[in-house]
């Protein structure tokens, strides 16, 4: 595992906004009372969507919000990959996925193009609009390569498509997640081959299907006489 650190440039305060705030309270709600500490890894997360990443002055909010030790609210942040400690992109954070099955569908192009337009990974580009990584396996084997930027999937990349998309992203696009050549869903590439008549899962079929009458459950009382 490896080791996470908070950033060593921090601000010097933490505040959350009204809806941050209100939504944490709703979330806590859906624990027993006296476990509201349970809401710790909600609460990081939509910090984390407030600000982009996890400041230490927000993991001491955190800590005070939900009544725990700041120490133990620092122990989720570094331990999920999922939290980014220091600040990441104002545009997009990048994470291609580098494990097996995209590497050997082509992901070491992916990342050599996030090495050419951003600079090494971990970091923020020069002029702050991206953050990128390598990651492990997000599960969407089937159509690899791909990467996640922000909050969705983008599937199926070439390193043409792949520059694009970032291109698209950097001019204020809102590129439209999923598949680069269409696919639907894990279909096979191209278009689904089996499984192409709508009425074997529409539910027609099942409406012209009659279930026969089944004989009476004789009672017990008949049974015992």
């Amino acid at each position: 595992m490896s080791v996470r650190r908070l950033a060593q440039v921090q601000p010097a305060s933490f505040e959350f906004k009204p809806a941050t705030l209100k939504r944490i309270g709703e979330v806590s709600t859906h624990f027993p009372e006296g476990r509201q500490q349970s809401a710790v890894i909600q609460a990081l997360w939509l910090v984390q969507k407030q600000e982009g990443w996890v400041s230490e002055p927000a993991i001491r909010a955190v800590a005070e919000l939900l009544a725990m030790p700041a120490i133990r609210v620092l122990e989720v942040a570094t331990f999920y990959t999922m939290f980014m400690l220091e600040p990441v992109g104002e545009v997009a954070l990048v994470q291609v996925c580098g494990t097996t099955p995209c590497q050997t569908r082509g992901s070491e192009a992916i990342l050599a193009v996030c090495q050419r337009k951003f600079g090494p990974a971990n970091h923020r580009s020069k002029d702050g609009k991206f953050y990128w990584q390598e990651v492990e396996c997000m599960g969407a084997c089937a159509n690899a390569p791909m990467a996640a930027i922000n909050d969705y999937y983008y599937e199926d990349l070439t390193p043409e498509s792949f520059e694009k998309l970032l291109d698209d992203f950097a001019a204020g696009k809102k590129p439209k997640p999923g598949s680069s050549i269409g696919r639907q869903g894990s279909a096979p590439q191209g278009a689904p081959i089996t499984l192409t008549d709508v009425t074997l899962y529409d539910g027609s079929l099942a409406k012209k299907f009659k279930i026969p009458n089944l004989p009476e459950k004789p009672s017990k009382t008949k049974a015992s006489a």
